[in-house]
C-alpha cells in the first residue's frame, strides 16, 4: 500500500491527530513514517534593521524538537519505524507548504498526512492554507486530517473511512 508517509506536525491538536492517522495507516500498511516539523521565519523578520532572528528561530528549533520527540516517543510505543525531524525553510521566500513538499521529496513519500483547520472565508483568505498549497503541488497523495471535536463521553467523532482503518 504505501512505503514512505511523511506527516507534517506544528504542535496543533490537529497536528497531533494527524500524527495518530499516519500512524495507523503506517501500522496496517508497514510503512515507514518520517514526521516533519517546519521551522519558518516570517520574511519580515529579515528585512527589519537591527532585528537578531537567532532568538526566534532557536525558539522555534526548541518548540519542534519537543513536538518531534513526542512523535517519536509515539512511533516507538507503536512499533513504527522512521525518521523524525526538524527542518527549517532555506531562504525566506520558501514557505512552510514549498518546504513540505521538499521533505516529502527527499523522502520518496507516497503519501502525506497533515492535519486542517478548515477555516473559510475572510479568515482563510487573509491567514492562507498551507494544506491546500501543499495539496495543488504535491506529487503523491496528500490525507488531510480535519480537527475532530471531542465528544461529552471523551470519544472522538469518526467517519466510516477512519472506522477501515482501525
Amino acid at each position: 500500500m504505501y512505503t514512505n508517509i511523511l506527516v507534517a506536525l506544528d504542535g496543533s491538536e490537529t497536528s497531533q491527530q494527524a500524527l495518530e492517522t499516519a500512524l495507523r495507516v503506517a501500522c496496517i500498511s508497514g510503512a515507514l513514517l518520517h514526521p516533519v516539523y517546519v521551522v519558518d521565519m516570517p520574511s519580515i523578520a529579515f528585512g527589519t534593521p537591527g532585528f537578531n532572528p537567532a532568538p526566534v528561530r532557536e525558539a522555534l528549533r526548541n518548540d519542534g524538537e519537543r513536538v518531534i520527540a513526542v512523535a517519536s516517543d509515539r512511533m516507538t510505543a507503536m512499533r513504527v519505524d522512521g525518521t523524525p525531524r526538524v527542518i527549517d525553510t532555506v531562504s525566506p521566500a520558501e514557505g512552510i507548504a514549498q518546504r513540505i513538499q521538499h521533505a516529502a521529496h527527499e523522502c520518496h513519500a507516497d503519501l502525506i498526512v497533515m492535519g486542517t483547520h478548515g477555516r473559510r472565508g475572510f479568515q482563510r483568505l487573509v491567514l492562507g492554507s498551507v494544506a491546500e498549497q501543499v495539496v495543488r503541488g504535491a506529487t503523491c497523495p496528500v490525507l488531510l486530517v480535519p480537527l475532530r471535536s471531542q465528544r461529552s463521553s471523551g470519544e472522538t467523532n469518526s467517519d466510516p473511512a477512519e472506522k477501515e482503518l482501525r
